[in-house]
């Protein structure tokens, strides 16, 4: 005679979940389907917070202010230039540089968001609870400075919801021989300054390309010229954040209030979700007025936890000793 175990499927096997009982089959995917998404990537500023905190709007204001009295850029132009560089380059930092002007980053993010109205942004446990439910890794990918990413994230109280933060020294990290793609370096790579101080801020004249009125020609001839910056919308800087933070595009939920970002990052395989509107775009998958109402709007980001609520009942399977 020989004894041997195995485990038993005769015997009967029930769960339940929160719409009622699984069957065999219902039981066998819910154990081995993987969720959708593996990460929740989530732009910062007038996504986490509402556009009405006025920030963008002290912000422009600011690099106006910049712009004048650090660059000597000319009152009466410095509107446009800031509107036309935006539009163009996707930040106005990135087309300063693109343009001509020599000035230190640090310097400028300082000066811009130094002086910011933080004190319109509140703790928001609503959205600390919501996202500290969400079951996947959850990042921020930001074109702003390390400084004013981790100094809105304490004020909104959401310091601890997120792994890492990839930032403009992330995507910047001039003087770094390489990029680290170690999971544990994704929070502020490249910290070192990433110009040098120059003896002035302002640039003559001969080496500024005047876009205003480039752009003004019925007909420009030639192209802009390209910025040193890597940011949103750049196809390339959303692709560089994905590597840095070994994400697979297609299991990756992006969460912006721009459209021209939903649109590079939808261009990339991103699934996206235009904040700040209920009217979807092309690009987006999903449009919400406020990032509040991510629970009504796509319910199945918490049907990945559903394993951990599973509630056995009857009879499992035991381990049954047999002779042969």
């Amino acid at each position: 005679m020989q004894t041997s175990s195995f485990i038993s499927s005769s015997m009967p096997l029930s769960i339940t979940n929160r719409s009622g009982s699984l069957n065999e089959m219902e039981f066998v995917n819910l154990f081995t389907q993987k969720p959708k998404y593996d990460c929740l990537l989530f732009d910062l500023d007038d996504t986490l917070y509402p556009l009405s905190s006025g920030l963008a709007e002290a912000c422009r204001q600011n690099f106006k202010d910049y712009m004048e009295e650090m660059l000597c850029i000319d009152p009466r132009k410095s509107d446009n230039l800031c509107t036309l560089l935006y539009k163009n380059y996707g930040t106005t930092l990135a087309g300063l540089k693109a343009i001509g002007y020599d000035f230190d980053y640090d310097e400028l993010h300082s000066f811009v968001h130094g002086r910011l109205p933080y004190v319109n942004l509140k703790p928001d446990p609503v959205l600390r609870k919501m996202l500290m439910s969400l079951p996947y890794r959850k990042l921020i990918f930001t074109n702003a400075d390390k400084v004013h990413a981790l100094k809105t994230l304490n004020i909104l109280g959401l310091e601890d919801c997120f792994e890492g933060i990839i930032c403009f020294e992330t995507l910047n990290p001039i003087h770094r021989s390489s990029v680290s793609v170690d999971e544990d370096d994704i929070e502020f790579l490249g910290l070192t300054r990433t110009t040098k101080p120059t003896s002035s801020n302002s640039a003559s004249s001969s080496q500024i390309f005047d876009i205003i009125d480039h752009l003004a020609q019925t007909n420009p001839s030639g192209i802009l010229p390209k910025s040193p910056i890597v940011c949103k919308p750049s196809e390339n800087a959303i692709q560089l954040a994905l590597k840095i933070a070994n994400l697979d595009p297609h299991r990756t939920l992006f969460f912006e209030d721009s459209v021209r970002n939903i649109q590079a990052g939808k261009r990339v395989g991103l699934d996206t979700v235009l904040i700040g509107t209920s009217q979807k775009v092309q690009g987006a998958d999903y449009a919400l007025e406020s990032i509040h109402n991510l629970p009504e709007a796509i319910p199945d980001l918490w049907e990945a936890d559903l394993k951990s609520e599973v509630v056995y009942t009857g009879k499992l399977a035991v381990e049954t000793t047999v002779t042969a």
